[in-house]
Order: structure tokens, then sequence, then C-alpha cells
């Protein structure tokens, strides 16, 4: 038996700290108190109520570390609530996948804010901001006391017991002001991802025709003396090629990629969790086969927040086979136009009447083949591409860089705190 105690010391420390030895030991309680939120229910909110409150579920969804403004108010009378003081950490009580819960917890320096009734909330005399960023580096020991199946529960009682480390307060406050410092990047290179889009989706709308007009609201300057655009029907323009009904049988370890619903993603490929089919169907299924820079679309719950899951099919899926329920996009007009065309914001919505009332929703061809669209001579169609790829190059560079900044977050989070056995 192994009795050797592991250091409380981080991997990464600032060196005007190094000399000061270890973190230490002590338990979650120890460091301050819990109490609950009281219920802020959704009838209750209102744009116009006076009180400000943060609900639960924006804990996953709306709030990062740190909560600098609030989204809801509710109309509950303020004696049936729980207030901020302000330097709070919230802790979410339900939710649905163990690791989230701790991966999720919020500093709230907020004074007056109602807590709704599933959140714990943690009071401390220490830096609540450094042990917010301590507490979402522990998110593996929370998730090992998370008790419930399909809804699962963390109550505060199981935290308190739980092993963790204290140091100065001036450690403290370093830790806490570069991961705040990180987490001002993020904020700001989400901000910029979300402007870029805005201009993108505005752009769309610039230079495609909209309101029943035959030309653009911008047009290229060498092509102002052309003529209208041509009207035609989708059917007209391209085709869906759809893919092969594969069966599950046929999947093996590794083989041919297996392109499916879920690796087409919002102007982008997924490849969460790849699939492969043995190397032998390409031959059998040669029309079943998509090349890097086709187009291809899901066909089964095609639209996500009112956008078409389209993308561009990149190294990772080149020579892939198309499952039954993915289509790739067939057209003797510029691909990438039609590609940009599938994204205005009037063709989703007339794609999503179409395909209205199905449970899940289905396209096909005959939902799309009716819908009228404008289409330019082939030179025009490939400088709006060339444009609009452009700023999608520079969308998919800002969405890197955030993808990195994040990463690195990560990665401090798990050197800047001691690890506990039983952590990795």
């Amino acid at each position: 038996m192994n009795n050797r105690r592991k250091k409380m010391i981080p991997a990464l420390r600032f060196s005007e700290f190094e000399s000061n030895g270890e973190w230490g030991n002590t338990i979650i309680g120890s460091l301050g108190s819990f109490y609950y939120g009281k219920s802020a229910p959704k009838w209750s909110l209102s744009e116009d109520a006076k009180t400000p409150c943060v609900r639960y579920g924006e804990l996953y969804t709306k709030f990062g570390p740190v909560i600098r403004e609030v989204y809801s108010r509710t109309n509950i009378e303020p004696e049936k609530l729980r207030f901020s003081k302000g330097g709070e950490i919230l802790v979410p009580r339900v939710g649905e996948k163990p690791e989230d819960f701790g991966k999720c917890c919020c500093y709230l320096p907020l004074e007056g804010v109602a807590i709704g009734e599933m959140i714990s909330v943690f009071e401390t005399k220490e830096n609540p901001l450094f042990y917010t960023y301590y507490f979402k580096s522990m998110y593996r020991q929370f998730a090992k006391v998370v008790e419930g199946q399909n809804v699962k529960n963390l109550y505060y009682k199981e935290l308190e017991p739980l092993p963790i480390g204290i140091t100065s307060p001036k450690e403290q406050k370093k830790i806490a002001d570069c991961l705040l410092s990180l987490d001002d990047l993020i904020l700001t290179q989400n901000e910029k991802i979300k402007s870029l889009k805005r201009y993108k989706n505005a752009l769309l709308q610039q230079l495609f025709p909209h309101n029943g007009k035959a030309v653009p609201s911008i047009r290229f300057s060498e092509f102002a003396n052309r003529k209208k655009w041509d009207e035609k029907p989708m059917k007209d323009v391209f085709s869906l090629e759809q893919g092969y009904a594969f069966s599950s049988k046929d999947s093996v370890s590794n083989g041919v990629r297996w392109l499916k619903i879920a690796d087409v993603g919002l102007q982008k490929m997924t490849p969460k969790s790849p699939s492969f089919l043995p190397e032998e169907h390409k031959n059998k299924f040669e029309k079943s086969i998509v090349n890097k820079g086709d187009y291809v679309m899901a066909l089964t719950r095609p639209i996500l927040s009112g956008e078409l899951k389209i993308a561009q099919v990149d190294d990772e899926y080149d020579g892939a086979l198309l499952n039954q329920r993915v289509a790739k996009i067939v057209t003797s007009n510029d691909q990438s136009f039609i590609y940009f065309l599938l994204q205005k914001s009037n063709i989703v919505e007339k794609i999503e009447k179409n395909i209205a009332g199905a449970e899940p929703p289905n396209l096909s061809s005959k939902h799309i083949e009716k819908i009228n669209i404008y289409i330019p001579e082939r030179d025009e169609q490939e400088k709006i591409a060339k444009v609009l790829s452009s700023l999608d190059l520079i969308i998919t560079n800002a969405c890197s860089w955030l993808e990195n900044l994040t990463q690195h977050q990560t990665g401090l989070l798990q050197q800047l705190f001691p690890q506990l056995e039983g952590d990795h």
C-alpha cells in the first residue's frame, strides 16, 4: 500500500510564490457556507419586471465564469426571493451531465440579484473569484457526488466535505486576475466572431436579390450594366443527390469514412464520432462518394437555430461515403455560390415552412424544387462566392483562435491548482 501523500503544490506557479511551500489542506465546507436560492419560475419572467434574477439554466447557457449582466427579470414578490450581496459563487443544483456542474460554476459580483431555487449559493471570506475557478477545475470531483438518473442533482451537503487547497490572499488574487484576463480575451474574441457573423448575414442580404427584385442591393461595378438576374425554380439550378442506406452491420473499426447526419453542422463539418465502412464499398457504391470541395446537406432536422445544416467537405471527409439522410449538392452553376445562396435567411424560412408538420422534419427535393430564386451569369456567381469565401476564412480563423484560447484556459485551470489523487 502506498501511503505517500501527494503534495498540495500546483504544477504551474508564479515565481514570487515558489518559496511559499505547500498550500494548506481543508474542505469546501470550512471555507464558507451554502444556501439554496428561491423560486423565480418561468411564468414569472417579464421584460418589464422590476427584479433582476439568475435562473439555474442560465448558468449552463448564458454565463461564463463571471456574471457581468443578468438577462431575466421576475415579478415574484421580493420577500419571497433570496438576493445576492455581491461576491457569491453559484453552483447549478440540477443538470443533465455530471461533469457540467463544476464546469458551469459562476461568480456573481452584482448586488441585489434574485437567485433561483435550483442554484447552490456559496459565500466565503476567501477570494470568491479564485474559488470559482478552483471549483471549475474540480469538475471531476463534483461529478462523483452527483445523484440521480435522468435528472441529475448536486446537493451542497455533498460538496461541503470535498478536499480543497487554500493559499495566501496574494496568491489567490494573482491566480484569479490571471484567469480573469484570459476570460476577457475569450469574451472579446466571442464578440468579434458574433460581429463577423452579423456582417456576413447583412452581406448575404445585400449581395443577393430580395423582396421580389431581380438585382441585388449591392452589385460589383463590372456587372452594373449586365442584365437582371434570371428567376428560376431551385430544381433548375441544383439537385440533391442522396447517399445510400448503409446498415449499421456494415460498420468497421477502420476503412473508408462514413459521412452521417451528425457530421454535418452549420457551415462546417463536425467530426466528433468517426464511423467507417469497408474499403471495398468505394467500388460498390461509387455514386455515394464525396470529395473535398463538395457541399453536403443534412436532410433530417436540417435546420438548427434558423440556419441550414450545410457544409463543405474538408480533408477529413475527402473520399467519404455518403449516408442516406445526407445529400450532395449537384449543380452546373458555381457550387460555392449555391452554398451561400442557401444560407440566406429568407431561403431558410421558405424551406422550414415547406417541411413543417413532420416529426422529425425531413427535407427532400420536393420541398425545394418549386422555390424560386434569382441566378446571375457564371462570372458574377464566382465573384460573389469569392468575396463570401474570403469572409468565411476570416471567421474560421477567428473561431480557431477562440478554440486555442479556450484550450489554453482549460490547461491553466488544471495547472494553477493542485491536483488531488484521483483527479485525472
